[in-house]
């Protein structure tokens, strides 16, 4: 009978043996799938950082663009009105000179 303990109780450790690698192979497969989760979750977020930061970058650089749009634009101007104001400032000088060519012109004929 001594024998039948021995084999009962070792029958028994097994057991417990079994359900203590069972109850840790399913510990495992729970936290490798907590960490899958997790690292999916971090991937996630670092997609969700990467687009907003590439956003705020391209808006600065449409900032940017504008800006030196806006430059151009008021040098293209100023140069405009420099030129306007120059030939204005020509007018009575050509027209002085068109006048004495065509004087000239009459008096070469008479």
């Amino acid at each position: 009978m001594p024998d039948q303990k021995v084999l009962r109780e070792i029958k028994e450790s097994e057991a417990e043996a079994d359900e203590l690698i069972a109850e840790a192979e399913q510990e495992a497969d729970t936290r490798l799938q907590e960490a899958r989760e997790e690292a999916e979750q971090i991937r996630q977020e670092a997609r969700e950082e990467a687009e907003q930061e590439a956003e705020t970058r391209i808006e600065d650089a449409r900032e940017e663009i504008e800006e030196a749009r806006a430059e151009i634009l008021d040098e293209g101007e100023q140069a405009r009105e420099e030129l306007e104001s120059k030939a204005e400032g020509r007018i009575d000088d050509v027209t002085e000179y068109t006048l004495e060519q065509f004087k000239e012109a009459i008096h070469a004929q008479t």
